[in-house]
This record gives C-alpha cells, structure tokens and sequence, in this order.
C-alpha cells in the first residue's frame, strides 16, 4: 500500500509528543516554546517521511523475498540522499560501538563477580577448617593470649633496668 493512502489514517492526530518536538525546534533554533502550528506542521512532515523511508525498505525486502526489514533496506531506501545515508550509517556505527563496550564491561563484572564467589568460598572453606580443627586447641589459644597480655603489661608497669615503676609525669 502507498504511503499517501495511508495518509489519512492519523490526519489531526499528533504521533510525536508536544515535548519531543519542541526540544527538536529549539535544538535546530527555533524558539523554546514553539507555536502549536509549527509543531503540528513538524510532526506530519516527520510522520510522512518515516512513513515514506519505510515503505521504500519495506519494498526493497519484498523484492530481496525477505519478510523482515534490515538495515540494508533502508540503506537501499536511502541511497539517493547521502546527508541521510552518512546519519544513518554513522547511527549504527555508534551503535555498534556502545555494544562492544557493554560486552566489555558485561565481561569484567562476570570476572569480579567470579573472583568474589571464588573468594568466598576460600573463606569458608577455612573457616570450616580451622573450626574443625581448633576445638581441641581453643582453651590452650586462650591461655597463650592472656600471657602475652600480662607479659606486656609487666613491661608498661615496671622499668626494665632499674626495676622500679617510673614516675607519671603531669
């Protein structure tokens, strides 16, 4: 079906929102708050060349015997209008770029996360061993610390050489 049959179906309709359009008119300079009209006249001349772009990629899968529209569709859409061709080409570039670098980062955290599991899992595993293990071993750790306690609390009491407890100065 022609996209100028088409054109009926949405007429007074607005297909892109209010917002949208005037961020678009106030980026290419237009004012911040642009008249209604302006932005209803932007909006069918957008909604027409969507509409047109895609009956072209569409019609050029058909011919290919494809269902699915591809990117070469619409590059074959767009191949009589290089500004249009380099934005597009230029689009997915970048958006293959963005791909690549999600990939990457998806990688590193799959590496973290397996060297915090790995990690983890060493913790626990010495914890079920040292538990094992000390029961026995618990009370005579216990006495050991308390002697190292006193041992150096002997030396802050009493000087080592003369063997008296020193002066507190104030």
């Amino acid at each position: 079906m022609e996209p100028r049959a088409r054109a009926g179906k949405n007429v007074g309709k607005m297909n892109f929102g209010q917002n949208e359009l005037s961020q678009l008119l106030y980026g290419h300079g237009d004012s911040q708050a642009p008249l209604p009209e302006t932005a209803r006249v932007l909006d069918e001349v957008l909604t027409d060349f969507i509409q047109g772009v895609s009956f072209e990629a569409t019609r050029a899968a058909h011919h290919a015997g494809r269902q699915k529209v591809k990117f070469e569709d619409f590059e074959f859409a767009m191949r009589r209008n290089p500004r249009f061709m380099g934005k597009i080409q230029e689009v997915f570039e970048k958006k293959k770029e963005i791909e690549a670098a999600r990939k990457i980062l998806n990688v590193e955290d799959q590496l973290m996360k397996d060297a915090d599991r790995e990690e983890k899992k060493a913790e626990k595993q010495a914890g079920k061993e040292s538990a094992a293990g000390s029961r026995g071993r618990k009370r005579s750790r216990q006495m050991v610390g308390e002697e190292d306690l006193d041992e150096g609390d002997d030396d802050l009491d009493v000087d080592a050489d003369v063997g008296t407890v020193p002066k507190r100065s104030r």
